[in-house]
């Protein structure tokens, strides 16, 4: 068999398993946007809620290495 040939029904696979991540990817973008309004609702500033969540993203040591950037550089503005 040749491994180039394509197969319409394992093409067909592939296309519907994107197609439904797709859609999950989807509907999962809608709850996180539902859950920031609902804090913003509640009070919360929603600025600061997607900051917190980028840097638990980050490791520990990249983010002390961009604070420290970040100071270095509003100390070189005279902010600090």
């Amino acid at each position: 068999m040749d491994p180039y040939q394509v197969t319409a029904d394992e093409l067909r696979q592939f296309i519907e398993r994107i197609e439904h991540l797709e859609q999950e990817k989807k509907d999962i973008a809608e709850q996180i946007k539902e859950v920031y309004a609902e804090s913003k609702g509640r009070g919360y500033d929603t600025k600061a809620l997607r900051a917190i969540v980028s840097l638990r993203k980050k490791d520990k040591d990249q983010v002390a290495e961009e604070e420290a950037v970040l100071e270095l550089y509003k100390q070189a503005l005279n902010m600090a």
